[in-house]
């Protein structure tokens, strides 16, 4: 979903509804979320008197158009963002439509020197008060992401405990890539839908450095289904492939299994890539997958079936990701950050 709704975006709800379109097709035809056409519908209407002299509720767009303006100017008073509709309309866009946060948001803006596009400046602090106090229309706290839980804490193995003997273990994995000095190491993890439904998993790789996703819908989650998946991103990738993948950091997964397969290049002789095993039990050790997968768990929560997936669903949740404003990253995306790597490679 792409932007808040214009004044001639209004006309044409108007004409939506009068010709008997229901309130998600104009969603999907406008481009916005569902909500956003019933808080419209709501603000602009009115009851008109028929010939026959019965009533009915209508939509108006001027009605709605005039108690948006109106109502943010009322609640803004001495505020700063009432005196700035187009910096409130940019973020409702971008939380109530993209799912940003509303760090998000003013850091991006900050980022790529957008601020002097509009007459005011807020902090997060201040917007985060004027959503709660219903500065917005069309943005409520309904609409922010969920707040993180509490930082889990996590119990270290220790280093002498039985690791699965498929690969070369964290243990022999450089400095360098633990400390995210180096670009092309990646970790590979599985998401796994619906139980007892879902046999469609997704297989989630995220680029240490840049924190860059790619991600794939399998069919199952099954040693083949990766190494599959991975025969596909050399192919892809061809030549650049052992320079963009150097290593890619698993757990003991099943589905990581066939170590030799995953490591072993289809397109030339030798390995394309060195696979490192955590420690069973481990997941902080691949602590950059697990912080990227709480951003796939905000397009598809816990309990979806992924076997009605298409691949342009996976990839669109893919780019949301990768051109998601970062805070680690001075709020420039993952995807700019992997671009400039790629740059260097040549």
């Amino acid at each position: 979903m792409g932007k808040h709704l214009t004044k001639a975006d209004r006309i044409k709800l108007e004409a939506l509804l009068k010709a008997g379109h229901g309130k998600k097709e104009i969603a999907d035809m406008l481009h916005v979320h569902r909500s956003t056409i019933y808080r419209e519908i709501k603000r602009g209407v009115y009851t008109a008197l028929n010939s026959d002299l019965t009533q009915e509720e209508r939509y108006s767009p001027d009605i709605a158009d005039d108690k948006y303006r109106e109502n943010l100017k009322s609640k803004g008073g001495v505020l700063k963002i009432g005196n700035d509709i187009k910096l409130a309309n940019y973020i409702e866009d971008k939380i109530v439509n993209e799912g940003y946060s509303p760090a998000a948001v003013l850091g991006e803006l900050k980022a790529q020197g957008k601020e002097g596009e509009f007459s005011v400046t807020i902090c997060v602090t201040t917007l985060y008060s004027y959503i709660d106090k219903g500065i917005f229309l069309q943005l409520t706290n309904k609409d922010l992401p969920v707040k993180a839980n509490k930082k889990r804490d996590y119990k270290k193995v220790k280093r002498q405990q039985a690791r699965a003997a498929a690969g070369t273990s964290i243990e022999k994995r450089p400095e360098e890539v633990d400390r995210r000095e180096e670009f092309g190491h990646w970790e590979m993890d599985s998401v796994i839908g619906q139980r007892g439904k879902s046999k469609n998993t997704l297989l989630v790789l995220t680029e240490r450095k840049t924190r860059d996703e790619i991600i794939f819908k399998l069919p199952d989650k099954t040693a083949e289904a990766v190494v599959d998946a991975l025969d596909a991103l050399e192919r892809k990738w061809g030549a650049m492939f052992k320079q963009v993948f150097k290593s890619i950091t698993v757990d003991n997964g099943s589905e990581f299994a066939y170590c030799e397969e995953l490591e072993r290049s289809i397109l030339g002789e030798g390995k394309r890539t060195q696979l490192y095993y955590c420690h069973p039990y481990s997941s902080w050790e691949r602590g950059t997958n697990e912080v990227t997968n709480k951003m796939v768990r905000r397009k598809v929560p816990k309990g979806t079936n992924f076997d009605g997936m298409t691949d342009a669903e996976v990839e669109e949740m893919e780019n949301w990701i990768n051109n998601y404003p970062r805070r680690i990253h001075g709020y420039h995306s993952a995807g700019e950050l992997f671009e400039e790597e790629l740059k260097k490679i040549g």
